[in-house]
């Protein structure tokens, strides 16, 4: 079968990459191959214990692993702030690799208020994004990865509802939050390309994957397990996001995820994008409401 795994992830000697939510499933597993082919990596993770946990454990592995811990809760955007301006002081960074996301909650706030799934999967992950465009300008070819869904499929954006206040359901809001992350990386990618930018916009999902997102699902842990034996473990599940960040031929605005049944497991390869995510009124809707509420405007004028 067709399509792009970790074996064949090239060399990342001297580069550098910042993967949100590494000490745990896709993410992890996305920093033990980027390290093994030699890459700097920050795994950002809100504790400092897992993200030692997980750095043991890929050292393991990996005989000298160049890594480092980035402290981020992305439910608090002045931790994003915290994070963005660590991480540059580094030389240079190549991939910010968005992977960090919760899944179906109950009703819980952010430190600023957000709706969680919509405050951490899609408002956290624009802030760090838009904060570090200007050091991943600096390197040429360097890319952004935000990782979606494919339930993202069922999403719509609910303007009027955000914040839960008028009704909340997990699923909806979960839908919500992976179609916000495909219309940030299209709307990204739109402006990038009109201002010129050195900087390339990807997005990718990891299909139906076993991984601890299933925690807030009563018997999730199980099934997720079980998931893992029949269509993708994490390490799989992981192979899009590798190929959004490190596939030379990939371009920006390119979206990746698995090439089996329903896009649910296999190798990676070119992912199918549902028309509401292709709806550049709401995605330009989208960008101005979370400068808003975030804070952080990324300078990126319209396309």
């Amino acid at each position: 079968m067709s399509g792009f795994t970790d074996a064949d992830v090239p060399s990342q000697e001297g580069r550098t990459f910042i993967v949100t939510g590494a000490n745990t499933g896709l993410g992890f597993e996305s920093a033990k191959v980027l390290a093994a082919r030699g890459a700097r990596v920050l795994l950002a993770c809100r504790g400092k214990a897992k993200a030692e946990e997980a750095m043991a454990r890929i050292r393991a592995g990996v005989s000298g692993a160049d890594l480092a811990f980035l402290p981020l809760d992305l439910a608090d955007l002045a931790s994003v702030r915290a994070a963005a301006e660590l991480a540059e002081r580094e030389a240079r960074i190549d991939v910010l690799l968005n992977n960090a996301g919760v899944m179906t909650p109950p009703l819980t706030l952010t430190k600023q208020g957000f709706e969680l799934q919509f405050g951490v999967n899609h408002l956290g992950t624009f802030a760090l994004t838009g904060l570090l465009l200007p050091k991943l300008a600096e390197t040429p070819g360097s890319r952004v990865v935000i990782t979606s869904s494919i339930a993202h499929k069922s999403g719509r954006i609910d303007f009027d509802n955000l914040d839960g206040s008028k009704g909340y359901h997990r699923g909806r809001f979960y839908y919500q939050s992976k179609l916000a992350n495909l219309l940030h990386m299209f709307e990204l990618d739109r402006r990038l390309r009109a201002a010129g930018s050195p900087v390339a916009a990807l997005a990718c999902h990891p299909g139906v994957a076993s991984t601890d997102l299933a925690r807030y699902i009563p018997g999730g842990g199980l099934a997720f397990s079980l998931i893992g034996m029949i269509l993708n473990t994490a390490a799989q599940g992981a192979w899009p996001a590798l190929q959004a960040a490190t596939d030379r031929s990939a371009a920006s605005g390119s979206y990746w995820g698995p090439q089996g049944f329903r896009e649910m497991r296999g190798r990676s390869g070119p992912a199918e994008r549902m028309p509401q995510a292709l709806d550049p009124d709401v995605a330009r809707r989208l960008w101005e409401v979370s400068i808003d509420l975030t804070g952080v405007d990324p300078g990126l004028p319209p396309a």
